[in-house]
């Protein structure tokens, strides 16, 4: 059977159709060198401020850096070590400052901004458990608080980059859910933040992912309750 040349050109679309539609699926981009713009200025300033070994440190992205937490929990030994757009490769760029001053406890909350860049959620978890690995090996008494991360909430419409991915989120609450060795706690604050339909409380968020003074203090009330500052 002769194939006309209207056909053999149709073909060889859709094959060229197909091919660049592979290409694609298997090249969602990510970048691990991503750093936010006061991130040099702010890690500095990390590094200057005063150190003991009685420090609670809370290190993460936007939603750490969000509140004084000294003020907020009412302990002057509570350091803010949030930067706002950071990911997981950035905290384990500045995780050694961390490290070197040996802090009593150090609380963990790290990954919506990568979900939102695309990292993959492999790549995500590795670094979880390299932060982990790194501080229970230089700072072998500190406590480890790892926090399950927060919902968001779409109707907001501010941060589309990050709305659709809630399967990232549970995913990776999952695993963090799993982490159970010596000196390592996991903080489950993510049903606390979730309303019926699992987004973020309305209530407690400005904009579907950050939070307003209430939600802070939802946090802080659960941190006391559960515990986790004795």
């Amino acid at each position: 059977m002769k194939i006309s040349s209207f056909s053999k050109c149709l073909i060889a679309f859709n094959f060229l159709l197909l091919s660049i539609t592979a290409v694609n699926a298997q090249t969602v981009q990510w970048d691990s060198t991503y750093r936010p713009g006061k991130y040099v200025e702010l890690v500095k300033k990390f590094k200057d401020d005063p150190k003991s070994k009685r420090d609670i440190v809370f290190l993460g992205n936007s939603i750490t850096a969000g509140t004084d937490w000294a003020k907020l929990l009412d302990l002057p030994q509570a350091k803010n070590r949030g930067i706002s757009g950071d990911i997981t490769f950035g905290v384990l760029d500045r995780l050694q400052d961390v490290i070197d001053g040996k802090p009593s406890k150090v609380f963990i909350l790290i990954g919506i901004n990568d979900i939102s860049r695309n990292i993959p959620d492999s790549i995500i978890l590795r670094n979880y458990k390299q932060m982990i690995a790194r501080i229970r090996k230089g700072s072998k008494k500190t406590q480890i608080y790892f926090n399950t991360l927060l919902p968001v909430n779409s109707a907001f419409e501010k941060f589309k980059n990050h709305y659709g991915k809630d399967d990232h989120i549970l995913y990776l609450n999952d695993e963090i859910r799993k982490f159970s060795a010596k000196n390592i706690t996991v903080v489950d604050i993510y049903p606390v933040f979730t309303d019926k339909d699992k987004h973020l409380r309305a209530e407690l968020t400005k904009d579907g992912l950050h939070l307003i003074p209430a939600g802070y203090e939802v946090w802080s009330a659960f941190l006391k309750k559960s515990g986790y500052l004795n």
